[in-house]
């Protein structure tokens, strides 16, 4: 049986989704150095103890901007992938739509570059390997099983390809706007020879 929730703990939800809009907000036009939990707070007219009721300091809320951000991301390219019955066609269209993803500002700007400034290059790094990895594992593994790809290696494969899409999504969010076109085109090109002289 649903559990109907109390108006403070909807109250509660509401507020903690607020300070991740706002913060999402902030991060992309400012910067993490430039953010202030002052600065989030103020724009939902909150008070600071507001964001320390969900969020134990700055790092904290970034994180769960960037985990949010991921997680959309993560569900986009699985539902790309999921309406192609082809295993090919389904990793192509997944790459497509994480190109595109990354094209975007707040995505670009907040995964691939704010983070491994907020987060630290390691634990950025780890974050990424538990949000890709597995996605890409099981692209390969389901293109290996259909023939699409040669019989090679899984885990140094799917390294292989994980730092290669890290490589375009780190250009790609470095691009100034009216370059983001040409680079996304380019990097297509060159990730879609690479994947095709893996073709079985």
């Amino acid at each position: 049986m649903p559990t109907v929730k109390s108006r403070r703990e909807q109250y509660s939800e509401e507020t903690r989704a607020a300070l991740l809009d706002a913060a999402t907000r902030r991060f992309a036009e400012h910067g993490f150095g430039g953010t202030s939990l002052e600065d989030v707070a103020a724009d939902i007219r909150a008070t600071r103890g507001a964001v320390y009721h969900h969020f134990a300091n700055k790092t904290a809320l970034f994180q769960a901007v960037f985990e949010r951000l991921e997680g959309d991301m993560m569900r986009a390219l699985v539902e790309a992938a999921e309406r192609k019955a082809d295993a090919w066609d389904a990793a192509i269209a997944a790459l497509n739509r994480f190109l595109d993803g990354c094209c975007d500002p707040v995505y670009g700007r907040l995964v691939w570059q704010e983070a491994p400034i907020a987060l630290g290059w390691q634990r950025w790094r780890e974050c990424e390997a538990e949000y890709a990895y597995g996605f890409i594992e099981r692209l390969l593994r389901r293109l290996m099983a259909d023939g699409g790809l040669a019989p090679l290696p899984l885990e140094p494969t799917a390294h292989v390809v994980f730092h290669v899409l890290g490589a375009a999504g780190m250009a790609l969010a470095e691009a100034p706007e009216p370059d983001k076109p040409r680079v996304r085109e380019e990097y297509t090109q060159v990730i879609g020879r690479l994947m095709a002289g893996m073709r079985d």
